[in-house]
């Protein structure tokens, strides 16, 4: 069986995600797309410009201009290797660490709503499913098609 429109219900998932992550987020002075930026920053502090694009999938210029834009808003901060000063070392703030209880909050708000009706045991095959699938899409995307 072929599943031709599996790319517009992903599509549609993540644009409705969107507009609920922009109102929710709004409330405490961030926009949708920092999220994925602020919750790696504060997972791996001092993490590269570099390794931030190849773990959110998003080109180094598009990750650039995110972050100036968090660090003119007070979010980040990017500081110079000290082994290797053409590195870029970003680091949360602690203005952007007290958000992080919002931004999780919205987080599962939001799985709540698109699971909602689901069991516990649809929840599990839902995740192994897509997990399969994003690891497919990584795969490609990190050049190894196997």
């Amino acid at each position: 069986m072929e599943i031709r429109h599996i790319m517009r219900y992903i599509n549609r998932t993540f644009r409705c995600g969107k507009l609920y992550r922009n109102e929710a987020l709004a409330q405490i002075g961030l926009e949708g797309s920092d999220q994925p930026f602020i919750l790696h920053i504060c997972h791996s502090p001092g993490i590269t410009q570099e390794q931030l694009a190849r773990e959110i999938y998003i080109d180094k210029s598009g990750v650039a201009r995110k972050l100036a834009s968090l660090e003119k808003r007070g979010y980040i901060c990017r500081e110079s290797d000290p082994q290797d000063k053409r590195i870029l070392r970003v680091y949360p703030t602690d203005a952007v660490k007290d958000m992080l209880p919002a931004i999780r909050n919205s987080n599962a708000e939001w799985n709540g709503r698109i699971l909602e009706g689901f069991s516990e045991e649809e929840k599990e095959q839902l995740e192994s499913l897509l997990t399969r699938v994003m690891n497919n899409a990584m795969r490609w995307a990190d050049g190894k098609p196997e």
